[in-house]
């Protein structure tokens, strides 16, 4: 196809753009029409304006900051469903470049939801929810096609019913960077912010969902900073930011909502599911007097009583307790929101034959093994050319950026600041608005 590269300025900029019902935002244009259409109105529009245009011959590429994603390596043919990559900038200047991947849905585009998916970490790639969680694809572990992992795909995904944003957030996430070094620090607030400030861009970038119902969703950290974008999206609507968003609602899967209650129900719900025995229980409980997440570090019983209750679920795996326990020994009190974050080591010494039974644990099956995988084919060269990552924006795609990623106990990491202890009053605050 064609990419028009206009030079104007001034107001004829503003006219050429009408004429040809150009989207605009985060510093790019794309035309709404197709090629051959594109064509045409550039003949009879342009022309009698400007004569000096460049035609420049691609065959994915819309425009420098989105792309239609047709084939990706591993999976053989074209992608059955409509993939669009791209970034938007944000913040100050725009320096905070995030990168998302854009699922059409399956079912019906112009009726279905709009949903925004975030990982958790905070700092993990949105591509582990697009190959492990609500994604259209998955990985098919063990099997290689193109010198990366064979991708199949999901029949259960999210797509099928809804047009989905996987966006890479906060910056320095996934694909996700930034222009100058004073913006790599994130937090919280920051990234809610931003979030919010990318969803508007979006719609604004792509106006055939600007009547869509709008969701906010997520995963584990990404509790803390859901509701304080929808939030800030409602307040946007009241503020008359344009555009106006239908911002209808959040969910979150497994949230992490306030760091101090979520930490103090893990005993409870350990004695509920039989983990603890009532006796042991009931001791930590009077002992601490219920706060474990921030017991005094001079009560030493109190200690003595949640070390107990750490021997007795050490060998459980606390997201699944069905599943082996691969990781170091669980700790209820002392870990963030749980995640897997897979064994890089066995990944660099074996790339080609690497298999799920890899792990720490002769003959076991160890969930975070299969998140090697993502990592080898996220890391590919071709693969980084067929979603259009901008060269030498990222040295290496991380599952999850352990500068960032949460750890109980402390305000901050080199990259992160938590400063969002609850998101409970958030919660309050969409509960009356009926969200």
């Amino acid at each position: 196809m064609s990419i028009i590269t206009m030079q104007f300025v001034g107001p004829m900029i503003k006219n050429v753009m009408k004429a040809l019902n150009v989207r605009e935002g985060a510093g790019h244009t794309a035309p709404e029409f197709l090629p051959e259409e594109c064509f045409d109105m550039v003949k009879s529009s342009l022309i009698p304006i400007y004569m000096g245009f460049l035609l420049l011959a691609t065959s994915t590429t819309l425009i420098a900051s989105q792309t239609i994603v047709k084939t990706l390596p591993g999976y053989p043919g074209p992608l059955p469903f409509k993939l669009e990559t791209g970034y938007i900038g944000v913040g100050e200047d725009e320096v905070v470049q995030l990168f998302y991947y854009f699922v059409e849905s399956e079912g019906n585009p112009d009726e279905d939801p709009l949903i925004i998916w975030l990982a958790g970490g905070p700092g993990c790639g949105t591509l582990r929810a697009f190959f492990y969680e609500i994604g259209p694809m998955q990985i098919q572990y063990g099997n290689y096609m193109d010198n990366v992992p064979a991708l199949k795909l999901d029949p259960n995904s999210w797509t099928k019913v809804a047009n989905v944003i996987y966006l890479d957030a906060p910056t320095l996430t996934g694909y996700s960077y930034t222009k100058t070094p004073e913006a790599i620090r994130s937090s919280d607030t920051s990234s809610a912010i931003q979030t919010a400030e990318f969803l508007r861009k979006f719609v604004k970038n792509h106006p055939r969902f600007l009547k869509n119902p709008m969701y906010v969703t997520g995963i584990s950290y990404s509790g803390i900073v859901i509701p304080i974008i929808t939030e800030e999206l409602y307040k946007g609507n009241e503020e008359g930011l344009e555009p106006i968003v239908n911002i209808q609602g959040y969910i979150g899967g497994n949230p992490l909502t306030d760091k101090t209650g979520d930490i103090n129900s893990r005993l409870e719900y350990s004695y509920h599911v039989a983990l603890i025995s009532q006796e042991l229980y009931e001791a930590t409980k009077n002992d601490c007097d219920g706060d474990y997440a921030e017991a005094d570090s001079n009560n030493l019983l109190c200690k003595f009583r949640i070390d107990e209750v750490n021997k007795r679920v050490g060998d459980i795996n606390i997201q699944q307790t069905l599943d082996p326990d691969c990781d170091p020994a669980t700790n209820l009190v002392r870990s963030g929101n749980p995640m897997i974050s897979g064994n890089r080591k066995s990944l660099r010494a074996n790339p080609i034959k690497l298999l799920p039974t890899l792990s720490l644990h002769k003959d076991t099956f160890c969930r975070g093994d299969y998140y090697n995988y993502a990592t080898l084919w996220a890391n590919d060269e071709n693969v980084m050319k067929a979603l259009n990552v901008r060269k030498g924006t990222v040295k290496e795609w991380l599952l999850c950026n352990l500068d960032m990623k949460y750890n109980y106990g402390k305000p901050s990491m080199p990259l992160y600041e938590f400063n969002v202890k609850s998101s409970v009053v958030y919660h309050e605050k969409l509960s009356k608005r009926n969200c």
